[in-house]
This record gives structure tokens, sequence and C-alpha cells, in this order.
């Protein structure tokens, strides 16, 4: 039996992860922040651990404070550096070392494969950071930069439902921003398809075929044949969440070049079947 073990396993990605994972025949173990602080039990776990795949992150979407980016820089740049640290401090290594990054690494002039233009501003660097700390490990990485990830138990589609099926959805901003997304079921395959193959690289997990906030909308509308007619202006986003509504007014338009041309193949292509799926 082979052994994953998970940073963020408490999060929506980490608990279909974990739930998936084990139905799977896997044993999967939990590293918690109080692991991640102390070095004998860290050391012990990744060294009894076949793949290790770093999730830990604060949520991006929030109010971006000085001590909030202090926190989102803290929680994945330190915790990925805890985690390197104890893989290079053991003889017995893991085979593979799963990193998260996120598609904001790019900018948001183009569609990108892997080898996208990264942008200037706060997230990408983040994100650029983050990708170096995960290298620094003396095993094998891949690193996986996700687009938005949508499912039914978590994550930014539960906290967008409600809204669309009071019938008070509506584009955000413009709506003309790109919005990557994939299905969290496309996602928990891929994990699987890069440990079975042993595969190496920096992977996008996007769907296919990207689309805007505009085509999402629509995609809800139609799903949950609700109006979609209530905007959410972009300057009241703005004092919302100051710097950090960049995350929802920008976008990044990522394709997954390298696991298509790898043949893996994604159950929803498009954002319809994604949403119908959910609904």
């Amino acid at each position: 039996m082979k052994t994953i073990a998970i940073t963020g396993a408490s999060g929506f990605v980490g608990t279909s992860l974990r739930n998936f994972f084990e139905k799977q025949g896997y044993k999967v173990v939990a590293i918690n922040r109080e692991v991640l602080n102390n070095k004998q039990e860290l050391q012990n776990i990744v060294s009894s651990s076949n793949i290790v795949i770093n999730l830990a992150g604060a949520n991006i979407i929030n109010r971006w404070t000085k001590e909030y980016k202090e926190l989102l820089y803290s929680s994945r740049i330190n915790t990925t550096s805890n985690l390197v640290e104890a893989i290079n401090s053991v003889e017995t290594k893991p085979e593979l070392l799963i990193s998260t990054s996120a598609v904001g690494i790019y900018d948001n002039k183009d569609t990108y494969a892997e080898d996208g233009k990264y942008s200037d501003d706060f997230l990408s660097k983040l994100c650029q950071r983050w990708e170096e700390e995960a290298h620094k490990a003396q095993t094998n990485v891949s690193i996986f930069r996700f687009g938005i990830v949508l499912g039914k138990k978590g994550g930014a589609f539960a906290k967008m439902l409600t809204p669309f099926k009071l019938g008070l959805g509506g584009i955000i901003g413009s709506g003309k921003q790109a919005f990557s997304f994939i299905h969290i079921d496309d996602l928990l395959n891929a994990y699987k398809f890069v440990i079975d193959n042993n595969l190496t690289s920096t992977f996008n997990l996007t769907a296919p075929k990207p689309t805007t906030n505009l085509g999402l909308t629509r995609a809800l509308g139609k799903a949950l044949k609700k109006p979609t007619i209530f905007p959410v202006p972009e300057f009241a986003l703005r004092l919302i969440f100051s710097e950090g509504a960049k995350v929802l007014t920008d976008g990044q338009d990522a394709v997954p070049k390298k696991l298509l041309d790898l043949g893996f193949e994604f159950k929803y292509k498009n954002i319809q079947e994604t949403v119908d799926s959910l609904v």
C-alpha cells in the first residue's frame, strides 16, 4: 500500500483528494500546522510517504491588507520551505512532491500554455516564489497551477451558487475577464494520472476550453433556469477586497497543453458541461 501525505488536507481540494485516494487503496496522512512546525514529526511522515502533496495556503479571495498579504506569503512559502527542508533532511525520500501554484502566475493579455508570460503583480510574484521553493526539494517535483476549482462540496462554486439560485446572479465587472476553471473530478483524476505515470513537470490544471466571467454567468443561468441581470460593479469589489479584488476582476486564460499532449482525457471540457454536472 502506497502512502500519500497531504498538507492543507482539511480544505475543499484536500478533503476531496483524501477521500479519492483512500478509495483508490492508498493510505493518506494529513500534515496539519502542528506537524509542519515539528521537524522530527514532519521528517518521520515524509520519510514514510511515497507521495507528498502540498496544498497549504490561506484563501486568496480576501481583503489584501498588509497583514493579510504577509499571511498569504507565509502560509505558502514558509510552509513549503518547512516541507522541503524535511524532505531534504531524510535518507528515504518520497518519490514525488506535487506542489501547488495558480494560473494567476500569468498575465491576462493572452491565452497561455505552461510556457506563458508571467505578470509583475503581487499574485504572480507570490506564485513564482512558491514554485521556486518547491523546486528546492531533492526529489522529483511537479507543480500544479490551479485554475478555479469547481465542485459541489466547497470552494468558489458553493459560494456563488446561492445568489444565482435566487435569481440574483450576474457578471462581475465587465464580464469580459478570462475564467480558467477545472471540475473537481478532473483535478482528482489529473493527480492520479501524474502519480501513476511518475510525471515531473509544471502543469496547468484547467479545463481545455477556458471561458469568461460572462460565459460562467450564462452557463449558471441556463443550468438553473434563472435570470442573470444583477451585475456586481468593479468599484464595489474594490471597496470590499481592496487590491484582492484583482482575483475576481482580472483573469488568466490558461490551457492544459502538457496534460493534453500526454494523453490525459478531461471529462468536463467546457463550462456548460461543468456547471450542468454540478447543478
